[in-house]
């Protein structure tokens, strides 16, 4: 997205002094959703010629917006707006959808859908399904948000013999596979840190080279068989993975 969309349509009228007026204009910006957390605002001089004020009147509302901590500047990086200091706890003890997860916190859970089709299987896709290179597969990639935050960028691959439609499947996955009668018993996830490349980074509204958590994970039917791979990369500014433990009796 171009940085500079969110505040064409700005207008700065009224009474008052006019570096809060365009305070109060950022501050309605960010609050109605147009700029995520983590987003990049455009560089004073920018802001300035798209508005039609000085220099001064722009780092005067954005010195106010960073001492109250809508804002956050980066050195040498610019100017973005903050990250939320509340976080995501993830337990790893149970095989769950993002869509119950959100849920269980009181957030709405939607998503934004990058790509939805029946592809050619991957070699890598191949090889964990157990099938022929080539093979028809369902590829769903999209960006799944917590009450209109997004929280992480989803790319799932399942046999094409179980979902042979995905530009069907709703918000959830697992929902639309317990329609079909298919529901995944068990599950192995490995958690890798990465950072995000500028593509992913623009779609999570977060700076490039952002450091992130990557979840494949491998889902099993109650017969064994693999019927889905997802590979998930999830912000770490907002999501901690907690794992529960138990200590072994022996010594």
């Amino acid at each position: 997205m171009n940085m500079q969309e969110p505040f064409k349509d700005i207008d700065l009228a009224g009474d008052g002094p006019l570096y809060r007026r365009l305070k109060a204009a950022i501050a309605a910006v960010i609050a109605r959703g147009d700029l995520e957390s983590g987003a990049a605002l455009p560089p004073e001089r920018d802001l300035a010629e798209l508005l039609g004020v000085s220099r001064v009147t722009v780092r005067r509302a954005i010195a106010e917006l960073t001492s109250e901590g809508v804002l956050t500047r980066r050195h040498g990086a610019g100017t973005f707006v903050a990250l939320p200091t509340d976080r995501i706890e993830q337990p790893l003890k149970r095989l769950t959808s993002f869509t119950e997860d959100m849920m269980a916190r009181g957030l709405k859970p939607r998503s934004r859908w990058l790509e939805r089709g029946l592809f050619p299987a991957s070699p890598e896709e191949a090889d964990t399904f157990g099938i022929a290179p080539g093979t028809e597969i369902a590829r769903l990639s999209r960006i799944r948000f917590g009450s209109n935050r997004p929280m992480a960028l989803e790319h799932t691959a399942l046999p094409g013999d179980i979902m042979d439609a995905p530009e069907a499947v709703g918000p959830s996955l697992y929902a639309a596979l317990a329609e079909r009668g298919i529901r995944p018993e068990r599950a192995n996830e490995r958690i890798t840190a990465c950072v995000l490349n500028d593509e992913q980074a623009d779609l999570l509204g977060v700076p490039s080279g952002s450091p992130a958590l990557t979840i494949l994970r491998i889902g099993f039917d109650a017969a064994g068989r693999v019927i889905e791979m997802t590979r998930s990369y999830y912000r770490s500014d907002i999501y901690d993975l907690v794992a529960e433990l138990t200590f072994s009796n022996d010594e």
